[in-house]
């Protein structure tokens, strides 16, 4: 006698049987929710990063200019006064044990720390994620913009020939200095605290990854 024949099973019911956690048959590959779904990009790609950075250092640097005309006008004058001896004019300080030359200096960097702390936090403000060219574009901007405003400051300042200002001025006359900036360690007042600052705003207020759960 033959046995009978059991015919196998439907399409359908051999797919459910997978599905109840019998193993699927050799070179079958099963469709994993995740996989091959296009995955979003986190933040702006790298080219949208440049180009913001582009114009916050473009944007920080633009406003040294502000900071120079903040300085030439909030800085002290160290007095000066011309002499003739042997018919040639002198110059010297009216004051020689003043502190007007050091208040030039903590003028300027009183003024680029303010400006480093206020360009940080509108960096901050405009993209809290961060990133590598946002903080160099912030670095990079604050020295240039310190600078510029060192310049533009004594630009707009006293002339720069003492001798022919003395004349001008007429012997035993009191005249100002040109502005200038004895401690140039000054320039780096700005980026370092914008730096400083941006680095302390993204560490409290900067978003946070995700904690991984346990057991997945």
């Amino acid at each position: 006698m033959t046995a009978p024949l059991t015919p196998p099973p439907p399409p359908h019911e051999h797919s459910s049987a997978s599905h109840q956690g019998q193993p699927a048959p050799a070179g079958a590959h099963l469709a994993h929710p995740g996989y091959g779904a296009p995955v979003e990009p986190d933040g702006p790609g790298l080219k949208a990063e440049v180009r913001q950075a582009a114009v916050i250092t473009v944007a920080v640097a633009v406003s040294g200019a502000l900071l120079g005309v903040l300085w030439w006008w909030l800085a002290p004058s160290v007095p000066l006064v011309g002499d003739v001896v042997d018919k040639s004019w002198v110059v010297y300080l009216k004051d020689s044990e003043g502190e007007q030359a050091v208040g030039v200096d903590g003028t300027f960097t009183l003024l680029a720390l303010a400006f480093g702390l206020v360009s940080a936090l509108a960096v901050f403000l405009l993209r809290r994620r961060g990133g590598v060219p946002l903080v160099v574009a912030l670095g990079v901007g604050g020295l240039l913009g310190a600078l510029l405003a060192w310049r533009v400051g004594v630009w707009l300042g006293p002339a720069q020939d003492v001798v022919a200002h003395a004349r001008e001025a007429g012997k035993g006359v009191t005249f100002s200095a040109p502005l200038k900036l004895g401690a140039k360690g000054a320039l780096l007042a700005w980026p370092l605290a914008g730096l400083l600052a941006h680095l302390g705003l993204t560490a409290l207020f900067g978003p946070r990854d995700p904690e991984p759960v346990e057991g997945v």
